[in-house]
């Protein structure tokens, strides 16, 4: 586990060493966040709780397809179009990690757009704290996108626990 963490040591300095231009390191963060949450707002949520990702285009899970189960990630487009289109109890019932997963893609969005606009190095002062942060903040992303797919499995096999 140790390595692991050792890996990812550092990583937003890396990051943050991209640019010293804040509001280039802003566009590099608030472009793509913003372009995933305009996404979301675009797409239609899959009346399944799964699903949407198909209207991109994208073939179905394969992973539920071959073992009947779903993938760590299962729900999550669906649960950003229903958050993208403010729906936040149906949301949180269908994925509550994707939930989590949102409300961060819409602080990288807009922190970044912060940064585009003021120039006043916002991200790399997040990266700061998250640096401080790291080894924390990565066992509670793995616990939590853990947690919904344990959550997901039970929602989509709910006679297996009873």
């Amino acid at each position: 586990m140790d390595a692991v963490f050792s890996r990812l040591t550092g990583v937003f300095d890396r990051i943050a060493a991209i640019t010293d231009r804040p509001r280039t390191l802003g566009f590099l963060i608030g472009a793509p966040t913003t372009i995933v949450l305009a996404i979301a707002a675009w797409l239609t949520p899959a009346a399944q709780g799964f699903g949407t990702h198909m209207q991109l285009g994208l073939g179905g899970c394969a992973m539920l397809t071959m073992t009947g189960w779903p993938c760590p990630m299962c729900g999550m487009t669906t649960t950003f179009a229903l958050m993208a289109h403010f729906r936040l109890m149906e949301a949180l019932v269908n994925q509550p990690f994707g939930v989590v997963l949102f409300a961060l893609t819409v602080i990288g969005s807009v922190l970044g757009i912060a940064d585009m606009v003021t120039g006043r190095g916002i991200i790399r002062a997040a990266f700061r704290w998250v640096g401080r942060r790291e080894q924390l903040l990565a066992l509670g992303l793995l616990f939590g996108m853990i947690g919904g797919w344990i959550y997901k499995s039970m929602r989509m096999h709910p006679g297996l626990f009873d």
